[in-house]
């Protein structure tokens, strides 16, 4: 069967999305009490060095758009493969912290390199009516992407934590070169980004922005400290890979977002994603020694989480269509100037508050900012 433009695109940008996002990106939240226990790291270096992967993925946002100008939308999406796999592989075979932060590094800035291009990607070469769900699909691929990372827990369990990010190199290689089988080549833009309009682009995206900062701040903490909260408490071991399986499967629903915002509006559906993840980090850090907290926990999560990705991108496509990239990448580089402060700022105050707290409190924000969404579109829509 002969795929269309959009499943073409779609298949490839959820296999690299999945990879960077689901993989690359949070396998050192998953590998982090192993990592303690094998290199004797302290809290606060732990909370550095997840600082840094998301300091890389902050670079690689920023380089994306002067690469993809000079060279077209795929390029910094092969990059960002390159980035994944050569990361997982200096993590593999890390001695010390700081081979493991240069590894995470690299392997947390395949997420900045990959995500936003394929806005400009799908806008340019999927027809108009396709988009929604072809930009829902990309995103969701993450989920795809945490069900690997949760069946290669289970194999790290019988022997290595080093096996996760071996995996997740091999997976790496395999969804690039996907990515260049199907994406097809785009023309440079020699438009930079912000050569225009940028004024007017902050104001079309205050609101998106503001709920980009709080939406990747809430789920760097649960993916950050969610392996390892369970594994201070009484579940067994299988408790952790199966919690990343459950947030992958049910972070499917995430491939409905488009549907769903063109039926309740992009901002309502964003402010609910707060509201969910809020009540998953709740039940994380108040019942976290409970296995059925801990499902529902991660159900809820995964379908939050990937639905509020997806959401993003939806939302800067319907605000700015002209500029979808522009957009898109502006709001992930705010999101994400709170994901790299937000894990150290956790890993100096855990051994004061404690883990559970702290999970408590992170949840209070998102709830909260979750209401304050959902409150300032039922003001807007009345004014208007």
């Amino acid at each position: 069967m002969k795929l269309s433009a959009g499943g073409r695109v779609g298949l490839a940008g959820a296999a690299v999305v999945g990879v960077a996002f689901g993989m690359a990106r949070y396998a050192y939240g998953l590998t982090l009490p192993d990592i303690r226990q094998d290199l004797g790291l302290s809290e606060l270096v732990l909370g550095l060095v997840a600082s840094a992967t998301f300091a890389g993925y902050l670079a690689g946002l920023l380089l994306t758009g002067p690469l993809a100008a000079r060279h077209g939308s795929r390029t910094p999406t092969t990059v960002g493969g390159a980035c994944g796999a050569l990361g997982a592989v200096i993590v593999t075979v890390a001695q010390s912290p700081w081979l493991l932060a240069l590894g995470v590094i690299l392997a947390g800035s395949a997420g900045g390199w990959v995500w936003a291009p394929y806005s400009d990607i799908v806008t340019g070469s999927v027809p108009l009516r396709q988009q929604p769900r072809t930009l829902a699909i990309i995103t969701t691929g993450t989920s795809g992407g945490l069900v690997l990372l949760g069946g290669l827990a289970v194999l790290a369990a019988l022997g290595s934590w080093r096996l996760v990010w071996a995996g997740t190199a091999l997976a790496a290689v395999a969804a690039a070169a996907v990515n260049l089988r199907l994406v097809p080549r785009t023309r440079p833009d020699p438009r930079p980004d912000g050569a225009r309009g940028t004024p007017s682009l902050a104001r079309a995206l205050r609101v998106p922005a503001a709920y980009s900062v709080v939406y990747f701040a809430v789920v760097v903490i649960y993916f950050t400290y969610a392996a390892d909260i369970l594994d201070r408490g009484v579940l067994p071991a299988a408790a952790v890979p199966a919690l990343y399986a459950a947030i992958g499967l049910s972070g499917m629903v995430g491939v409905a977002t488009g549907a769903a915002a063109q039926r309740l509006g992009t901002s309502r559906v964003a402010a609910l994603c707060l509201v969910t993840v809020g009540a998953a980090l709740a039940l994380l850090g108040l019942a976290s020694d409970s296995l059925t907290a801990t499902a529902v926990s991660a159900c809820i999560f995964g379908a939050g989480y990937m639905t509020g990705s997806a959401v993003l991108a939806v939302w800067t496509a319907e605000l700015v269509p002209d500029r979808a990239g522009a957009a898109f990448t502006g709001c992930l580089v705010v999101g994400a100037i709170s994901s790299v402060a937000e894990p150290a700022l956790a890993g100096a105050v855990i051994p004061g508050l404690g883990l559970g707290p702290l999970l408590v409190l992170t949840a209070a924000v998102s709830l909260l900012s979750g209401v304050t969404l959902m409150l300032h579109r039922s003001s807007a829509g009345k004014a208007n």
